[in-house]
């Protein structure tokens, strides 16, 4: 079934031949109460059976699930999740892969009313330690390999009283877990009632990249998948329109992968294919995406890339009918493959956790204007202002801004009222890029105002790193920035100063690798490592990083 036959009920984007009458026709529809999983799963659970999620699994096994089959089994998690003391407002992690427990998970936490606490599959030890106890989470869903993470930390979490475990068969008293399936079929058979959520009451937290600091929770409403549907909806050449199957390799941990792919698609009745690589390959995601007749993607810049390299992509006889990406510019180059390779125009997009996909290119309405990252997304109001919050004229750089209240923004950072304030002049949310419009009303990417790096599609923030770096024995002073890299934007790159006794070498490069790896994120070690007599600092102290980062040449092609 194509999209066209239920575009009148779920898509937010009015029908439109140009652009301006886009943004003309455009109304927002925001009910005062709403529940995210009665919208994504619920509503289509009506018996007919429709396709909602195929899993695939490493070794090529799938297994088809149903929203009428999502339905009785989130409503049985969400029995457990009451059973084991969960209530409104209470958070809950989500500490798995693309997987039917995650998508599962997600559902009943929302319509419990509790807050889902997203973990990217890959974080360490450090990194659940930090976001759980910020968020005082008090249960968990994870499988054999996360609840072993959580053992060696779990003494310093003192709020977290269950763990779900959804690869064991019965409750493992080791890892102080539940198994998450066993809870399901010990569940009430009845249906669950969801709470009545309004559309303002929060459902989500998700965390940002340390910059000069700890990571923050941007804590977001059940109202966040409605405020993306037009940015969804406008890149994937109005979706749903002839939309049968969507996939990102992006995680579901991430605003990107929950909120641009796996929500949205289910809030139009579009099945969602789950499969994340353990590592991205070009081949792997051609081969993927023809056997499964993907429909829809949101590919990720660097996965992009990846699979440029691949030869004679004719091949492969795909189904694309549009592919969206962000997170940076594609380029005309990228863009130029991508319609010989994909048989589409990739549609780059823009947002960030806090406020997601307000920017976006349309090839369905005006060709793409290379190095631009698109136009204001109808419903939004993105302007450039100046360090005061005050507009600049058409051409001239300053920060790109959304005003409030906007649906798709946050409610602002969990439990930091400060960062909070701090994000705003006035009423204009400052995203922390720098960038400019033009006449014609593309905005242009310039740069950030802080030190995030954005490497493989992630952004990435170096504080967690260095603090990571300094827990090791040998390093005594350590700092974090990005290295130009032709592949992956940029490569996280670290200058550490030594403690005596300790010398420079390749066994410790990997030794202080294999650290930030086990300790914090596999996918935030730094990939290359300087060791330095001293750091460049201010006067009061801070390090320079710019200078840091002129002392980095390009990585070769």
């Amino acid at each position: 079934m194509t999209g066209s036959a239920y575009n009148k009920e779920t898509q937010m984007l009015p029908a439109a031949d140009t652009y301006e009458s886009l943004v003309t026709a455009f109304e927002w529809r925001i009910p005062p109460r709403y529940n995210i999983g009665v919208d994504a799963c619920d509503k289509w659970a009506d018996g007919s059976g429709r396709l909602a999620l195929i899993c695939e699994t490493r070794e090529g096994e799938t297994a088809r699930y149903s929203f009428d089959e999502l339905k009785s089994l989130s409503d049985r998690f969400a029995h457990a999740l009451r059973k084991c003391g969960v209530k409104k407002g209470d958070r809950v992690g989500i500490f798995l892969a693309q997987s039917v427990e995650t998508a599962l998970a997600h559902l009943a936490v929302y319509k419990c009313g509790a807050i889902a606490v997203p973990l990217f599959a890959l974080f360490g030890p450090d990194a659940l330690e930090y976001r759980l106890a910020d968020s005082g989470a008090v249960a968990l869903v994870t499988d054999v390999g996360g609840a072993q993470k959580i053992a060696a930390v779990r003494a310093s979490l003192p709020e977290l009283l269950t763990i779900f475990c959804v690869d064991v068969d019965q409750a493992d008293h080791a890892l102080q877990a539940d198994s998450f399936w066993s809870a399901l079929d010990d569940a009430p058979p009845a249906g669950f009632d969801p709470e009545p959520t309004a559309a303002d009451d929060p459902a989500v937290i998700i965390y940002t990249s340390g910059t000069t600091g700890k990571p923050k929770g941007a804590l977001h409403a059940h109202r966040v998948l409605l405020g993306h549907l037009p940015g969804v909806e406008m890149p994937q050449a109005f979706f749903p329109n002839d939309a049968r199957l969507m996939w990102t390799p992006a995680d579901w941990a991430w605003i990107g992968g929950l909120f641009d792919v796996l929500l949205p698609a289910w809030h139009h009745g579009v099945a969602v294919l789950a499969r994340r690589f353990d590592k991205f390959d070009g081949e792997a995601a051609f081969d993927l995406m023809q056997r499964h007749a993907v429909t829809h993607a949101f590919l990720p810049p660097t996965a992009l890339k990846m699979m440029r390299a691949v030869e004679h992509p004719e091949r492969w006889t795909l189904s694309l009918r549009a592919v969206a990406s962000g997170g940076e510019s594609l380029g005309a180059e990228l863009i130029e493959w991508g319609r010989r390779a994909l048989g589409v125009t990739i549609n780059e997009f823009y947002g960030q956790t806090e406020c997601n996909v307000v920017v976006s290119s349309c090839a369905t309405l005006f060709e793409p204007c290379f190095g631009a990252i698109g136009k204001v997304v109808p419903g939004h109001r993105v302007a450039i202002v100046d360090d005061t919050g005050h507009t600049v004229p058409r051409g001239e750089p300053g920060n790109i801004a959304i005003h409030a209240p906007d649906p798709v923004m946050f409610l602002g950072y969990w439990r930091n009222e400060a960062a909070t304030r701090d994000k705003f002049r006035g009423d204009w949310l400052l995203t922390g890029d720098m960038g400019l419009m033009d006449a014609q009303g593309f905005i242009r990417f310039v740069g950030r105002d802080d030190d995030v790096i954005t490497s493989a599609g992630y952004r990435i923030g170096p504080a967690p790193i260095e603090d990571c770096l300094l827990r090791h024995p040998a390093v005594r002073m350590a700092a974090v920035v990005g290295a130009p890299d032709a592949q992956r934007t940029e490569i996280v790159t670290a200058f550490v100063v030594l403690n005596p006794g300790y010398d420079a070498s390749d066994a410790l490069v990997q030794a202080l690798q294999q650290h930030v790896k086990t300790h914090l994120a596999a996918h935030e070690y730094p990939r290359a490592i300087y060791f330095v007599e001293a750091l460049p600092m201010t006067a009061t102290g801070k390090v320079i990083r710019r200078e840091l980062r002129d002392r980095v040449t390009p990585a070769p092609c």
